[in-house]
C-alpha cells in the first residue's frame, strides 16, 4: 500500500502544472536550454522539478507569485552555495534513502575535506562544485554512460579543469595530467579493453572528498588495487628510502599519471629505472641485473615451450596436460615479476627456478609429441606405400588375367 501511495504521489508531481518549464520553454537561447536538458535528469524522473533548488511557486503563472522571495525562490544559484543546496537533499538518509537506499549521505562532508571544497569555503569559485561533475540540469545516474562522471567519461571530466593550463596556472599545478594518462596502462585498461575497475582519476584522488595523496601514502594509494606488491615494498630496503624523498614511494619507478606496462626494461637495458640510482657494478645495481635476467630467463624457456607445444597440437597431436602445466609455469613469471618489489635477488631466484623446471618438463614433453608425430606420419607413409603397392600388383594381376582369357577370334570370323 504504501509502494503504490507513493508511486501515486511521484505520478501526480510528474503530472502537476509546473509554469516554470512552460514558460522557459517558450523562451529563447539560455533561458529555454535548461527545459530542454531537464527532460533526461535523473531528478526529474523521481519526481522533482524546477522549484526544488530554485524556489518559487510553480503552480501559478503570475510572475510575481511564481518568483516571489516571499515564497523562497532563490534565482540563479550562485557558486558558493552549490554544494550546500545539493546537500539540502542529498545529506538527508531519510530522505534520499526513500529513492536510492544505496546512495550514501556523507558527499559534503567528504567535499569539506578536499582541496575544492576547502577552496571554496574561502571563497574561490574557480574550484569544482557539484555542478562542475555532474552537469546542471541534465544530472544523470552515475551508472549512466551518459553520465560525466561515468568511469569512461570522468578523466575527460577532470580534464576540463585540469588541462586549463591558465585555470591551474594559479594553483601552480601542471595541466599535461590528462595527456599523461592517456599514454598510461591504466587508461588502456579502462578505454581499450572497457575494464571499468581500472583505476581513473577518482581511484587514487577520490571523488568528493578530492584531495592529492601525500607523499608517505603514495604507496597505500597504489596499494588498493597491488596488495601484494604493496606488502613486498613495505618490508623492502627501498620503503624507508623513498619515504624520505620528496615525491616517493611507487612514483619513484613507475611514475604517477603515466604510469606505463612494467617490464623487464625497467630493471636492465637503456630505460632502467634503477640505474638511476645504482651504478651498474655496485650492490643494487647486480641485485637488479640478476632479477631482471632472470626474469628474461624464465620467459625465454617458457616462450621456447610455448612454441614447440603450439606446433605438436596444430599437428594434431594431444598436449593438453603439457599446456595446463604450461599455464603453471606462467603463473611462476608472475610471482617473480610480482616479487621484484621485495628488491631481493633471492625471492625471485625461487619462483624463477621453478618456473624453468615446468618449462623444461613442458619442452620435453613437446619434443617427444613432435617425435611420436613423426613417428605415425613415417608409418602412415610406408603404409600408403604398401597399400599402393598392393594396388599396382592386383591391378597388374588382373591384367594379365584378362590377357589369359580373352578369346582368339577364328580366320572366317566365327566363334
Amino acid at each position: 500500500m504504501k509502494l503504490k501511495l507513493a508511486m501515486l504521489a511521484c505520478a501526480a508531481a510528474l503530472w502537476a502544472k509546473d509554469s516554470c518549464l512552460e514558460c522557459h520553454s517558450e523562451l529563447d537561447g539560455s533561458l529555454a536550454a535548461p527545459t530542454q536538458a531537464f527532460k533526461d535528469d535523473v531528478h526529474k524522473g523521481l519526481g522533482f522539478s524546477c522549484v526544488h533548488c530554485h524556489g518559487g511557486d510553480s503552480s501559478t503563472d503570475d510572475p510575481e507569485r511564481s518568483m516571489s522571495r516571499a515564497r523562497g525562490f532563490r534565482g540563479k544559484i550562485a557558486r558558493t552555495a552549490v554544494p550546500e543546496l545539493c546537500a539540502h537533499c542529498h545529506s538527508d538518509a531519510a530522505l534520499i534513502h526513500k529513492y536510492n537506499p544505496k546512495q550514501r549521505v556523507d558527499q559534503m562532508a567528504q567535499y569539506k575535506t578536499s582541496v575544492h571544497g576547502q577552496r571554496l569555503a574561502k571563497g574561490d569559485v574557480n574550484v569544482a562544485n557539484c555542478v562542475d561533475c555532474h552537469s546542471v540540469h541534465n544530472i544523470r545516474a552515475v551508472r549512466s554512460p551518459l553520465s560525466p562522471v561515468h568511469p569512461l567519461r570522468l578523466p575527460d571530466t577532470c580534464s576540463t579543469c585540469h588541462s586549463d593550463a591558465n585555470r591551474m596556472a594559479k594553483y601552480g599545478i601542471p595541466s599535461n595530467q590528462h595527456a599523461e594518462y592517456r599514454s598510461s596502462v591504466h587508461w588502456e585498461a579502462l578505454e581499450k579493453r572497457g575494464d571499468l575497475s581500472a583505476p581513473s582519476c577518482a581511484s587514487c584522488h577520490g571523488n568528493h572528498g578530492a584531495t592529492p595523496p601525500e607523499v608517505t601514502s603514495v604507496a597505500a594509494v597504489c596499494g588498493t588495487c597491488h596488495v601484494l606488491m604493496e606488502n613486498l615494498y613495505k618490508e623492502s630496503p627501498h620503503e624507508p628510502v623513498f619515504a624520505a624523498m620528496e615525491k616517493g614511494g611507487c612514483v619513484v619507478c613507475h611514475g604517477n599519471h603515466a604510469v606505463e606496462h612494467p617490464t623487464t626494461d625497467l630493471l636492465v637495458g637503456k630505460s632502467s629505472v634503477c640505474a638511476d640510482c645504482h651504478e651498474a657494478d655496485s650492490a643494487g645495481g647486480k641485485v637488479a641485473e640478476e632479477m631482471g635476467r632472470s626474469i628474461l630467463e624464465l620467459r625465454a624457456a617458457l616462450d621456447r615451450s610455448d612454441e614447440i607445444l603450439g606446433r605438436a597440437r596444430r599437428s594434431g597431436m594431444e598436449v593438453s596436460e603439457p599446456l595446463l602445466r604450461q599455464m603453471e609455469g606462467r603463473e611462476n613469471l608472475v610471482k617473480a615479476r610480482v616479487a621484484v618489489h621485495a628488491f631481493d635477488a633471492a625471492a625471485v631466484r625461487q619462483p624463477v627456478q621453478d618456473g624453468l623446471a615446468i618449462a623444461a618438463e613442458t619442452h620435453n614433453a613437446g619434443e617427444e609429441a613432435m617425435r611420436e608425430r613423426d613417428y605415425r606420419r613415417m608409418g602412415l607413409g610406408l603404409s600408403l606405400i604398401a597399400i599402393a603397392a598392393t594396388m599396382i600388383g592386383l591391378w597388374l594381376a588382373i591384367r594379365s588375367i584378362e590377357g589369359r582369357e580373352k578369346p582368339i577370334a577364328s580366320p572366317d570370323g566365327g566363334g
